[in-house]
């Protein structure tokens, strides 16, 4: 049987060849009776689109790209997962970059994209971003932009955030109804956005309680794991008195139970501790760590909507369509739960 092409099917529609093919990729451009009456004659004449072809109709690489600090994270996995699960549906293929905490590597990596090599990027921001210089270059190409989980307010594009404010806030009033006083809190990276909601929300719980704020106690850690476990070590000896914690980052969360055990504090029994995790391991640690679980893999899903949105129609998407979404805390054995 021979193929149908594309050029038969608006020869018999009495439609132009780009009518049909804007059709069929459900173009915004085409009104819905013209589209029915595409997809019931592709239907019935069992018409097979050539993919190579018309990615190069429309000048598209059917690829995005997902552009993240690091793999190592839980949560950064989990988005993944959300972020494939929509771009499958669509018959997208996902590109994964790493800048590791490098904003050097992440100039380099959005800098290679305007030249086409994909339709629209995902990305949560390097330790280092301080400027949106390379991004607003890879808007001024007409390649869509998503920003999730960590985001700087000086570009204008979409968002896809966790309640970090609030859900530190929670963590945070949690170890003072549990008895909690002095709460050492461990910082991530405080210059982004997402690490100065969570040391705000830290402070106002501290001050809705009547409890001083001492800065003394905020910890600023950093990507080198023994450095971490000193850093903590040493304030937990100088800060006798403390008796709760809060990590901000999973990748703590080792450091913090090796200082307690190497300083013989019990968890709860001496000190509390609570995690900002999406590990599956939190559940089988000695105790079981109390966790601040975001909601990865629907972050993940909602920004992969908001650029296939953008992609269909560059002008249905804006800052304005911004999300947040909530996070849970999950108590445990290490909080007396």
């Amino acid at each position: 049987m021979e193929k149908v092409t594309l050029k038969q099917l608006a020869a018999e529609l009495n439609l132009s060849t780009s009518t049909v093919s804007r059709a069929l990729q459900d173009s915004y451009q085409i009104g819905a009776e013209t589209k029915s009456r595409v997809l019931q004659l592709a239907r019935r004449l069992s018409y097979v689109p050539n993919p190579h072809a018309s990615s190069l109709g429309s000048r598209r690489s059917k690829t995005i790209s997902v552009v993240i600090p690091e793999v190592t994270d839980s949560y950064f996995a989990q988005a993944i997962n959300g972020i494939e699960a929509v771009a499958q549906e669509r018959g997208y293929h996902v590109l994964i970059y790493l800048t590791h905490e490098r904003l050097q590597q992440e100039q380099e990596i959005l800098k290679e994209f305007q030249g086409g090599r994909v339709d629209g990027v995902i990305m949560s921001i390097s330790a280092e971003t301080t400027s949106s210089v390379h991004m607003r270059g890879l808007l001024a190409q007409q390649v869509p932009l998503i920003l999730f989980d960590r985001a700087i307010e000086q570009v204008q594009t979409p968002t896809v955030l966790t309640n970090d404010l609030e859900s530190s806030a929670q963590a945070t009033w949690h170890l003072i109804e549990r008895g909690c006083t002095t709460i050492l809190f461990l910082s991530y990276f405080r210059n982004l956005s997402i690490g100065q909601a969570r040391l705000a929300g830290y402070r106002q719980a501290l001050q809705e309680a009547g409890l001083p704020f001492q800065p003394e106690l905020v910890v600023d850690c950093g990507l080198d794991d023994e450095s971490n476990l000193q850093l903590i070590r040493e304030v937990l000896q100088k800060q006798a008195h403390t008796n709760g914690i809060i990590a901000t980052a999973e990748g703590l969360t080792l450091s913090v139970y090796q200082a307690c055990s190497e300083l013989h504090l019990g968890i709860p029994a001496d000190i509390k501790v609570v995690c900002f995790s999406n590990s599956r391991s939190a559940a089988i640690l000695n105790p079981p760590l109390t966790t601040v679980v975001q909601p990865a893999f629907e972050t993940g899903q909602a920004a992969a909507r908001l650029l296939f949105k953008s992609l269909k129609n560059k002008n249905a998407v804006s800052a304005s369509d911004s999300q947040v979404l909530p996070s849970k805390l999950v108590v445990r054995q290490s909080t007396g739960g």
